[in-house]
């Protein structure tokens, strides 16, 4: 799981009087123990490996505090980039060790998302599998909310913090991750990465989301295949407030009661 928080200061996290951003409290509970607890309830997921950039603060949370301590989570310092991250985990994991990665900022993650994710990437045989939620099923059931959108032949698609490194050549896309993270938000200048025939391609919505998959297979070396999940709030994380109004909304709810003011 990355726990990385984006510099020093975060005025977010700050309005809301958490130490670090995956802390923020969403309907009472930091939302990084709201996803260990998916993790841990659902029977894909094995050990817990949590990346974070300042482990001190998590003694904050007695809940993660003891699990830390009784070995049932591994605390990485994360580095200075998500994809440095997630190679530096991967270094420590057997060639055929399956990982599985999400963010903590993903407070509405569930199990039935975690496992329905785990059974497609456990049936497929690709290297690479990354979760995708399509833009006409979030808008309909989110208008409100504004996600970046990766626009392709037929219909768009938000991504759901969710990857499956299956195989050592998984690790390819890790490292050539490094190169275009940084546009993560830009989908233009990600898909320039990909060359010039990819991106005229990808300007003339030619590509559909297995073309473009494909094509990205090629350039990096790795079968990359997704995972469209049939859940509008697996693509929903949070970012800003909006994000958490929301969010909160959504949790209320689940549990049939009204959310916080």
């Amino acid at each position: 799981m990355l726990a990385g928080q984006r510099g020093a200061a975060d005025p977010f996290a700050a309005s809301l009087a958490a130490r670090h951003r995956a802390l923020l409290p969403v309907a009472g509970m930091p939302m990084l123990l709201r996803v260990i607890r998916t993790l841990r309830e659902t029977g894909a997921v094995g050990r817990i490996a949590l990346s974070i950039d300042e482990p001190a603060a998590l003694d904050e949370v007695p809940e993660l505090r003891n699990l830390i301590a009784k070995g049932e989570i591994d605390v990485h310092r994360s580095l200075d980039s998500p994809s440095r991250s997630v190679s530096a985990v991967l270094a420590d994991c057997a060639a055929d060790e399956p990982l599985l990665v999400t963010t903590a900022d993903h407070p509405l993650l569930t199990p039935e998302m975690v496992a329905h994710f785990a059974a497609a990437a456990g049936h497929s045989d690709a290297d690479l599998l990354v979760g995708v939620v399509a833009a006409s099923l979030l808008r309909r059931s989110y208008p409100e909310t504004t996600r970046t959108y990766v626009r392709l032949r037929g219909e768009a698609y938000s991504g759901a913090n969710l990857f499956c490194f299956r195989t050592e050549r998984a690790r390819r896309a890790a490292r050539f991750w490094l190169r275009v993270e940084r546009q993560r938000k830009s989908p233009w200048r990600m898909v320039r990465a990909f060359g010039p025939r990819l991106l005229l391609r990808f300007a003339l919505r030619r590509l559909d989301l297995d073309a473009a998959l494909e094509a990205a297979s090629q350039r990096i070396g790795a079968v990359i295949r997704a995972v469209s999940l049939p859940f509008p709030e697996a693509a929903i994380d949070v970012d800003r407030p909006a994000d958490l109004e929301l969010a909160e909304r959504i949790l209320a709810a689940r549990a049939g009661t009204a959310p916080r003011t």
